[in-house]
């Protein structure tokens, strides 16, 4: 079976209809992975991107891009490395006002029980993300 990288101005053109022509090609190729023709693979660099796309470019709310792209995950034919922390991810942008980055650092720092180093106070709001402490003291 053939597998395709998803380049963020395909997964844009699939989301937005903004193109009729190119979000035509794009809506064929999602229907072809639904129906076990190939396989798409969202790179969680595209999926992050997406979402700056759409919140700075299409102005459109957190909680709508979060959940467009949550659906988009558990889509059959579409796989996505890490779909569980990327979803988790998708939930905590939808919850604050931090920028997604942020937020798969909490994600993944929570699903890994790693720590997160960071000078960022917004990070705080997670119960489950421990926080470097850089108070300046070891360990």
């Amino acid at each position: 079976m053939i597998r395709y990288r998803l380049d963020t101005n395909v997964l844009i053109r699939f989301l937005t209809h903004d193109d009729a022509a190119q979000a035509a090609k794009a809506d064929a190729l999602f229907q072809e992975a639904a129906d076990g023709d190939c396989l798409l693979i969202l790179d969680k660099i595209v999926l992050v991107e997406a979402v700056w796309v759409l919140g700075s470019v299409y102005d459109q709310p957190r909680e709508k891009i979060a959940e467009s792209m949550a659906k988009l995950l558990i889509k059959p034919g579409i796989r996505c490395e890490d779909a569980q922390a990327s979803i988790d991810a998708l939930y905590r942008y939808k919850q604050t006002k931090l920028d997604i980055v942020d937020c798969f650092l909490a994600a993944q720092s929570a699903a890994d029980g790693d720590a997160v180093a960071t000078f960022d106070k917004g990070f705080g709001r997670f119960e489950d993300v421990q926080i470097w402490d850089h108070g300046g003291g070891k360990g």
